[in-house]
């Protein structure tokens, strides 16, 4: 397990096909590999990785969870799609060879590699 200090509670993502998931899966593993190359010792979450505040997930592998969210017509898709996406981030951290840190700030779950 990749993570050594913090929670490792995981959650399954439904309503995306298994291809689309592992996209999404290898897209937030080159996120993490660039982050950590970059700016190491810097705390980051899923807001961190994808560009701030910003929605831009379009012509991206993530498109599937906010149209799943869109389509099941949540009042906030791009809420629920996030979520989502923390999950599988989550995913993600656990299963890297490398370890990280975890820790929650302001209701935002937050890794740091270490």
């Amino acid at each position: 397990m990749a993570i050594t200090k913090g929670d490792t509670t995981l959650r399954s993502v439904s309503g995306i096909s298994a291809i689309e998931e592992q996209r999404i899966l290898d897209f937030l593993q080159g996120a993490v590999y660039c982050w950590c190359k970059n700016r190491k010792d810097e705390w980051f979450s899923l807001r961190e990785l994808m560009g701030g505040d910003n929605f831009y997930w379009e012509e991206t592998p993530l498109m599937p969870l906010y149209e799943k969210h869109r389509i099941a017509g949540s009042s906030d898709p791009v809420k629920s799609a996030g979520k989502d996406c923390g999950w599988m981030l989550k995913k993600v951290i656990i299963n890297d060879s490398r370890n990280f840190e975890t820790d929650k700030f302001e209701m935002t779950r937050k890794y740091k590699w270490i």
